[in-house]
């Protein structure tokens, strides 16, 4: 039972006790009493209609968000992987093992020069995609 519906039978109790709203005080009290309950209680019913609303909208914001954070934070956990970025690849130096970072002008040259040990080496990713560990998933 909502509390319009109790504050409806309340007032139907009232009326039929048949007391006096215009000449009796106890009456005219109950009358105002009953009147300001009715108030309340459509106050309260909008204001739970209204928490329900704002609640599927919130729902609604957040699933959004998930979206965003997915598109977001999905592209920051392939930093270890070149295949996350196209501008940069790893490989790994054949003579010290130092991983390097190269970019596309490096790797069309076909050469690099690692700067730890100074060595030139020959970049060859023809049975690797993408020089990273995944092998090219």
């Amino acid at each position: 039972m909502t509390i319009s519906e109790k504050v409806a039978y309340l007032k139907g109790l009232a009326e039929g006790l048949g007391l006096d709203t215009e000449k009796s005080k106890e009456g005219k009290l109950i009358s105002v009493m009953i009147g300001i309950l009715e108030e309340v209680g459509l106050s309260l019913e909008d204001l739970e209609e209204n928490a329900v609303a704002l609640g599927e909208e919130l729902d609604a914001v957040s699933d959004d968000l998930a979206d965003v954070e997915e598109l977001v934070y999905d592209e920051d956990d392939d930093d270890d992987c070149c295949c996350g970025d196209e501008d940069f690849f790893e490989v790994e130096c054949p003579n010290c093992g130092e991983d390097l970072e190269i970019d596309e002008t490096v790797l069309e040259s076909g050469t690099v020069q690692c700067p730890s040990c100074n060595e030139k080496f020959a970049i060859d990713l023809s049975d690797d995609e993408c020089g990273c560990d995944h092998e090219g998933e």
